[in-house]
């Protein structure tokens, strides 16, 4: 499975949480760093961090994958948006959660969701 992580980086804890939630091991994780100018338009900053995985149309499309979203929603969104786009469907996302009372923080996979069933769950209840 390919992680396209456009988040923090993945501690090994994570990866190790990703892959037993997922029940497959992770080949590789592209790490996208994040910033977006708030005082410019996000949808060609989306592009930008898409283009910034480095991944083929081909890859988009017939890859395995997983994505850690940015934590800013606004920019999530964007960037979803745009996975969406090359990929032909939602990508299934992983979820971090704080680990209670954990000092320094420690950040743990809560799970995967899987948006594209999300999705379809929805559209019965239009």
């Amino acid at each position: 499975m390919l992680v396209v992580n456009f988040s923090h980086p993945l501690a090994p804890h994570q990866r190790e949480q990703l892959e037993r939630t997922c029940g497959q091991a992770i080949d590789r994780v592209v790490d996208v760093r994040v910033q977006f100018d708030h005082a410019e338009p996000f949808s060609p900053q989306a592009v930008a961090a898409v283009d910034a995985a480095g991944l083929s149309g081909e890859e988009w499309q017939t890859l395995p994958l997983a994505v850690v979203p940015p934590a800013l929603a606004s920019i999530a969104c964007a960037c979803l948006a745009e996975l969406h786009g090359r990929i032909g469907h939602f990508p299934p996302i992983v979820r971090l959660r704080p680990r209670p009372d954990a000092t320094p923080p420690v950040f743990d996979v809560a799970e995967v969701v899987n948006l594209q069933q999300l999705r379809e769950q929805a559209r019965g209840r239009r």
